[in-house]
């Protein structure tokens, strides 16, 4: 299971004089979670914390709650680091510049560039969301094959004219996508974070360089009263609905 975008410590740097209940949020949300899907490890796909140069009070403690939730399940809980997570590594251990999963997806923050090739990437940064009747509604984000192999690793060495199914990393692609690889981008699992609008957005609009198009991206939306993930038609086509 991967979650993305606590930003733990959110609500001690803002200005207001009152908590605002952050921690019972988040691990009140990833309780539910973990005993609605009992994983076998939780991946916390960067942006853990929020503050860059220091460390809020009830920070610790909160990391410490987030654990104790993933083992409430006996999952094991690791962390990718964000572009927040410069001082991760000193209160939260394992931490990653990319994960692994068992079946070759790629678990990244996605503020930079993977850092090597895989079937599929998972990824937060941009907290994206959906404006439906004035509200804005917290979105996952699908772009079958939207990620070329070519802009997969760091050097961009990478095999290029792939044609029928191909071996790259100990993992296959599909020669249907051209080798190119699926991303899904997860909104922020803090309810404290701003998000993207995507209804008028463009790949401009995203800090991200794991989406090319957006148009081609299909939103999903998680609803936690029922359980259930409606998914939605490509952006691009969606658009004209809302």
């Amino acid at each position: 299971m991967v979650v993305a975008d606590l930003h733990v410590g959110r609500d001690r740097t803002s200005n207001v004089e009152l908590p605002m209940g952050e921690r019972a949020g988040l691990t009140e949300r990833l309780g539910a979670l973990v005993e609605r899907f009992d994983p076998a490890e939780v991946v916390l796909a960067g942006d853990v914390l929020h503050a860059y140069s220091s460390v809020p009070d009830g920070v610790e403690t909160t990391l410490s709650a987030l654990r104790g939730v993933a083992g409430q399940v006996d999952a094991d809980l690791v962390a990718v680091r964000g572009n927040h997570d410069g001082l991760l590594p000193s209160l939260f251990e394992p931490t990653h510049d990319a994960y692994r999963l068992a079946d070759g997806t790629l678990v990244v923050h996605g503020h930079e560039r993977p850092p090597e090739p895989a079937p599929r990437y998972v990824a937060g940064h941009d907290h994206p969301t959906l404006e439906i009747d004035g509200q804005r509604r917290p979105v996952c984000l699908f772009g079958e094959g939207a990620l070329p192999l070519s802009e997969q690793g760091e050097s961009g060495e990478t095999t290029a004219d792939v044609g029928g199914d191909t071996d790259v990393g100990g993992h296959e692609y599909h020669g249907d996508v051209g080798g190119a690889a699926d991303v899904l981008l997860l909104p922020a699992f803090s309810r404290l974070a701003a998000g993207v609008v995507c209804n008028g957005a463009s790949a401009r609009d995203l800090q991200t360089p794991l989406v090319r198009d957006l148009d081609r991206f299909r939103p999903a939306v998680y609803d936690e009263a029922d359980g259930e993930t409606l998914w939605f038609p490509p952006l691009g086509e969606f658009r004209r609905l809302l």
